[in-house]
């Protein structure tokens, strides 16, 4: 489901925390401190966090009945998954970046412009299906248990009016449900299937997994997901959900340690050519990303401008019950924040990015 902030996709969570593996004092205290403040002035129900600073590791969790380290729901994160499944196909020679949809995918997008490059950078001009079935606040809740087959989310954003390829950066969950079909007709396999055998299993990600068809629980250890339809709105327990309204944009499950080795693994090289990870971190202005400034998208990752300097590299995803945000550096600082609900301002999206920003400066 959707990374981008409005009434579908927005923003965060609260947490306190535990830590598991013991750290350096003051990054820990730091991290606590902003943990403490999301709980205690946005009030929202629970969250977990895992941060890497100075070579170790440590894990928080908060709220009620919230497992260090639980699986949650990671939304729009799926979306660097499965750019670098199709960077990969890219790498041997099954998919090119600058040939057209309509190549791979005929008679699917009627624009014949729209390359595979734009689907990954958010600049197909393409509209969002979540802004045709996600209308109202109360469909958040209305709508959990739908099934959603991806030619029907394609479908249902085609009714409306697209822009011109390549024009300009519009995020839009469309762009990775054609990048998701792209892997299967390429492939000949399930687009989950090739997120599992590419990613999943060689980087050991045991927490990680991809829901099956009609699946709407979580498996393992995991914290409750709620959701509000309104600000002040009591919560609403949407933890069994459908997420086939992600697909390859939103689907995956997975747990903030593994979100975090997942990307440290990416931002080292570890899963892709060098050809393919330099065009992955090319990016372009990327405005509405975040309500936070010094965003810019590359190819299903976004670079962020730190306040303390230098910048790190991260997606992060929203969907109904959970909100992840996450940055990485190349120097090995990193720092993943879960949190078990939506929130229904920008500003709490924002405390939630700023407590990410807090842990690595």
């Amino acid at each position: 489901m959707g990374r981008k902030v409005s009434l579908v996709a927005g923003a965060l969570v609260a947490l306190t925390a535990v830590a598991s593996l013991a750290g350096p004092a003051a990054a820990g205290d730091r991290v606590q401190h902003r943990l403490d403040a999301l709980v205690s002035q946005d009030g929202f129900p629970g969250a977990l966090a895992s941060v890497r600073s100075n070579g170790k590791v440590r894990d928080y969790a908060a709220g009620a009945r919230v497992p260090l380290d639980g699986r949650v729901r990671i939304g729009s994160n799926t979306k660097t998954f499965t750019a670098v499944v199709v960077l990969q196909l890219v790498g041997e020679g099954k998919v090119a970046l600058d040939q057209t949809v309509a190549h791979y995918l005929p008679g699917v997008v009627e624009d014949r412009r729209i390359t595979v490059r734009q689907l990954l950078q958010q600049t197909s001009g393409l509209p969002d299906y979540d802004d045709v079935l996600f209308t109202e606040p109360q469909d958040l809740v209305g709508l959990s248990h739908s099934y959603y087959d991806p030619r029907r989310l394609v479908d249902a954003a085609l009714t409306r009016p697209a822009g011109t390829p390549g024009a300009k950066w519009e995020y839009s969950n469309t762009n990775y449900i054609l990048a998701g079909l792209i892997v299967e007709r390429v492939t000949a396999r399930p687009v989950g299937e090739e997120i599992t055998r590419r990613i999943i299993e060689p980087l050991r990600l045991r927490d990680t997994y991809w829901p099956q068809q009609g699946e709407q629980d979580i498996a393992g250890r995991h914290p409750r997901g709620y959701v509000a339809v309104a600000p002040g709105a009591p919560w609403v327990d949407v933890t069994r959900m459908d997420p086939s309204f992600g697909w390859a944009a939103g689907q995956l499950i997975s747990t903030p340690s593994d979100l975090r080795t997942f990307l440290e693994a990416l931002v080292q090289g570890r899963l892709l050519a060098p050809a393919q990870q330099a065009a992955m971190l090319k990016t372009v202005p990327s405005p509405d990303f975040e309500p936070t400034d010094g965003w810019e998208y590359g190819l299903g990752i976004a670079r962020h401008a730190l306040p303390c300097g230098g910048f790190a590299w991260g997606h992060g995803g929203d969907i109904q019950g959970f909100e992840t945000r996450n940055l990485v550096t190349g120097d090995g600082r990193s720092a993943v924040v879960a949190v078990t609900a939506l929130p229904t301002t920008l500003e709490m999206t924002a405390h939630v990015s700023e407590a990410v920003d807090a842990a690595l400066c």
